[in-house]
């Protein structure tokens, strides 16, 4: 795939770690240099798979499981002790340095995206912690003689991920309801049109989230993303399902078209006009991740409505004769009918 300046993919990449117990796949700065305030990571957990113990020290984690079943458990400040399950369509939420793990606790692959609230992650292990102090060390923190930490493998260096001799213990309450765990896509989607709609995992619905978003994007084959700009929230998506086309319009007039298909992962830079639109068979589904907790958008379509129709015609040079007449709209409608054939896909 060509490396435009706002698209990679990231199904296609080779895992930056992988073994008999999965594998990690990661976008950074360093594959996409436009990234500013979000990147991007996939996991893939075989069956008795484990991520192992670990914290993000310049990041808060906010997970979607794509497929599979886990057990997450989060160790945070004052002995904040959270451990439950998700399942498929489900999020977990993660603060910065926070202790977590993911566990695969069911009988087939479980597979998860995360976005993190940094384009270059930093990542402590349990493992690596371990390695970085002495045995004596070790065995002053937890009573033992340090002759009890002389046969554990020791390096400083994560493991990342291994795997259980058996199957997962999972607690009783790991179901209940829990402030980490959302279930996007069991909720009424707040847009919900013949065009589209969007399940939202934002602050207004999660209260525990921070700096970090999800919606759960859905556009129809008889339906368009408008074009639209966020004033101060980057976006950075993820195709989960369908084909489609995006244009991004850079600050230097230049103006990119990309097709993306399941896998790719796009970033567009807060307040940059870009829009997307399904060019494939069947529907598209996406998984948008926003730097800010509450995301704020404005449309094409309602923004001209702000302006007379003499100003509009002057900003494009041409008469107010000459201008199409613009219908009023009071409020972005986020998706819109598409009314002409598709543009053909070069």
């Amino acid at each position: 795939m060509p490396q435009y300046a706002h698209v990679r993919s990231l199904l296609h990449k080779e895992p930056s770690l992988g073994s008999d117990s999965g594998t990690i796949t990661e976008l950074t700065s360093a594959d996409l240099p436009l990234l500013r305030r979000l990147s991007i990571r996939r996991t893939v957990l075989a069956p008795l798979g484990v991520r192992e113990p670990h914290w993000h020290a310049n990041a808060s984690e906010l997970t979607y499981c794509v497929r599979g079943e886990a057990l997450v458990t989060i160790f945070g400040t004052e002995d904040a002790f959270d451990s439950f399950t998700v399942t498929a369509g489900q999020m977990f939420f993660v603060p910065s340095g926070a202790l977590h793990h993911i566990e695969n606790t069911g009988q087939s692959d479980a597979e998860f995206i995360s976005g993190f609230t940094h384009e270059s992650p930093e990542d402590f292990g349990i493992s690596a912690a371990f390695g970085a102090m002495t045995d004596a060390v070790l065995g002053n923190t937890y009573g033992l003689p340090s002759s009890a930490f002389a046969t554990l493998r020791r390096s400083t260096t994560d493991t990342r991920l291994g795997s259980r001799r058996g199957p997962a213990d999972v607690p009783l309450d790991a179901r209940r309801p829990n402030l980490h765990r959302f279930d996007v896509e069991a909720m009424a989607a707040p847009i919900d049109l013949p065009s589209g709609s969007a399940k939202t995992a934002r602050k207004q619905f999660w209260p525990i989230l921070e700096n970090i978003s999800m919606y759960s994007l859905r556009v129809l084959d008889e339906g368009m993303r408008e074009p639209h700009w966020h004033p101060v929230t980057a976006e950075m998506g993820y195709v989960h399902e369908g084909q489609a086309r995006m244009t991004v319009l850079n600050p230097d007039g230049s103006a990119e078209t990309y097709l993306l298909r399941p896998g790719d992962v796009y970033f567009v830079p807060r307040a940059y006009p870009h829009q997307i639109e399904d060019v494939g068979e069947g529907d598209l589904h996406f998984l948008v991740y926003f730097d800010q907790a509450t995301p704020a958008d404005i449309g094409y379509k309602a923004s001209v409505s702000g302006f007379a129709h003499e100003v509009l015609a002057a900003a494009f040079a041409t008469t107010p004769e000459a201008m199409p007449r613009l219908p009023f709209t009071p409020l972005d409608p986020l998706f819109v009918d598409r009314v002409n054939p598709v543009d053909p896909v070069s």
